[in-house]
């Protein structure tokens, strides 16, 4: 599927109508959308820019990772957490309305080889890119772990249909689903870190550099994927600058996905 991916690559503007508004939490909801043409190629990795309708204070695009699709049905989906009031008004979509969406934006994640054996980390909305990776990488679940992070067992999303894919992993700060504590405090993150040949990382900044900091010492292959706030998608507006070693990058273009070790973390 991906082997024609860089000539494809094509960015555009299409109305996409809304067919699911789920809560799956208080926080957290899922949105799917159906589009009348077929779906352009979508990584995991890569983010949607969409536009915040019937707001007369809200101007600036908001980006969501990819978090599923089927090119069957030309849908995709998201998972929305309400942060502020652009994600707010977004989750009060209602069925059968359309979204303005900017995609395929940003680069994806390195895809593993048919052998390697990965950890993919995700915290809070950093979770939609990580089961994407997991499904469309291909691996044999054995050879996958997810290691899931949330403060408390309702600000987790249920990810059960995902185990075909993966081993689930789950940690909450005070203990309520899964290991007490950090991902990064994770007996699979502890104990067997060196035994992995790849991770790959998506949450928040804190995480994403606790896990670089022990994939360095591991001497691990490492990717994260950034969250810095990313209005235009094009590289334009310049508000998702990212001091690495080649100069301060655009996040929206160069990214989100980063190389660790290209980061100045």
């Amino acid at each position: 599927m991906y082997a024609n991916y860089l000539f494809m690559n094509k960015k555009e503007v299409r109305n996409l109508v809304v067919i699911e508004n789920t809560a799956l939490n208080t926080t957290n909801f899922l949105i799917s959308l159906n589009s009348s043409e077929p779906l352009p190629i979508l990584l995991p990795g890569q983010f949607v820019n969409i536009e915040i309708k019937d707001s007369s204070e809200i101007f600036l695009r908001r980006p969501f990772s990819v978090f599923d699709v089927n090119y069957d049905q030309n849908t995709l989906s998201i998972i929305v957490k309400i942060l502020g009031r652009g994600s707010k008004k977004l989750t009060e979509i209602r069925v059968g309305e359309s979204l303005s969406i900017v995609f395929p934006l940003g680069k994806g994640f390195t895809f593993p080889k048919s052998e390697d054996k990965v950890l993919l980390v995700g915290g809070g909305s950093g979770v939609a890119p990580m089961l994407f990776l997991a499904k469309e990488s291909g691996l044999i679940k054995e050879n996958v772990s997810l290691l899931l992070g949330a403060k408390t067992i309702e600000d987790h999303v249920n990810v059960d249909e995902y185990a075909k894919y993966g081993n689930l992993y789950f940690t909450t700060e005070n203990g309520s689903l899964g290991e007490k504590g950090f991902v990064t405090q994770h007996s699979v993150f502890q104990n067997r870190l060196e035994n992995y040949d790849k991770i790959y990382a998506c949450g928040p900044d804190a995480m994403m550099k606790a896990i670089a900091k022990e994939a360095k010492k591991a001497n691990v292959f490492c990717e994260v994927s950034l969250e810095n706030l990313m209005a235009c998608g094009f590289g334009v507006c310049l508000c998702c600058i990212e001091p690495t070693i080649k100069g301060n990058l655009c996040v929206c273009t160069e990214g989100p996905v980063f190389n660790i070790n290209d980061l100045k973390w």
